[in-house]
């Protein structure tokens, strides 16, 4: 009986939060999961046309290309660098809660503000050109030329990678520090006490870490678009320019296809990632 109180309880408390999810999440999706086999129009039945249509579109291949590059480039890069930044901080005996809070400062910073630093550090004339022009060089048309996707890339690590910091400095934290004690004691390095110790504990973080990076990886599209608008250069054209100029020419049944395919990939690859930390 007191089980299943206990139970029900439970399940009271689950059931506010389940049913936001089923009707502000669920629901909308299998709408846009039936609109996918529709006509924008008329809603007729159209089966796997929307498909087709969008796997044969130059600009959906563009762009889905793009955001898969973005992604494997900047998940790796962003994991390893802010473990790094983590490891070090977590040593230091002076100056680590100011390092801290300097790190998460670009968490705060709003899109506009990114903008403006932006448009300052990469416009033609910007701080950046002038100080390659000081040194001789040539300038860079960072946003008209294949380096834009470089300015996209360092973006989203300098808003990122204090927030992935933070996370791994509390998975560091519930490491004793009794185990690296009785290691040295045996003659461990630093190395050693890294690879044999903290990774196999950060390997839930890590998880944890990769999974929030990669779904983080899409807000990165705010200031894109606010830099560089509805048709950027084509190097850092992303799904979510081309959603948002379907949306603008009402193409809502290419927009709901698009979206399931990348429901489903984005799917895809956080079960393949479970499934390769479950095994570790």
């Amino acid at each position: 009986m007191k089980k299943m109180k206990k139970n029900l309880a439970g399940v009271l408390f689950l059931l506010p939060g389940f049913t936001g999810v089923i009707f502000f999440t669920l629901l909308p999706f299998a709408e846009v999961v039936k609109r996918s086999f529709q006509s924008a129009v008329t809603a007729e039945w159209v089966g796997w046309k929307n498909y087709k249509e969008v796997f044969s579109n130059t600009a959906f291949r563009m762009a889905a290309s793009n955001t898969l590059r973005f992604t494997f480039i900047c998940i790796p890069l962003l994991v390893a660098v802010s473990l790094v930044l983590a490891v070090v901080l977590q040593k230091l005996k002076f100056g680590k809660n100011f390092l801290k809070s300097a790190f998460l400062v670009p968490v705060a910073v709003p899109a506009a503000s990114v903008v403006l630093v932006w448009k300052v550090l990469f416009h033609s004339n910007g701080l950046i050109n002038g100080l390659l022009m000081r040194l001789g060089c040539s300038p860079i048309s960072w946003m008209s030329s294949n380096a834009a996707f470089i300015v996209l890339v360092i973006s989203y690590l300098w808003k990122n990678i204090g927030y992935d910091m933070i996370l791994w400095m509390a998975g560091l934290a519930g490491i004793p520090n009794e185990i690296y004690e009785a290691a040295r004691v045996d003659g461990a390095g630093e190395w050693r006490c890294f690879r044999s110790i903290t990774m196999p504990n950060l390997m839930p973080s890590l998880y944890t870490i990769t999974v929030l990076s990669f779904l983080n990886s899409f807000k990165v599209f705010r200031e894109a678009w606010l830099v560089a608008g509805d048709y950027p250069h084509q190097s850092m054209y992303l799904l979510q320019h081309l959603y948002n100029n379907w949306f603008r020419e009402l193409s809502f049944d290419k927009i709901s296809a698009a979206a399931v395919i990348n429901a489903l990939v984005v799917f895809i690859l956080i079960l393949v990632l479970r499934k390769s930390w479950e095994k570790e």
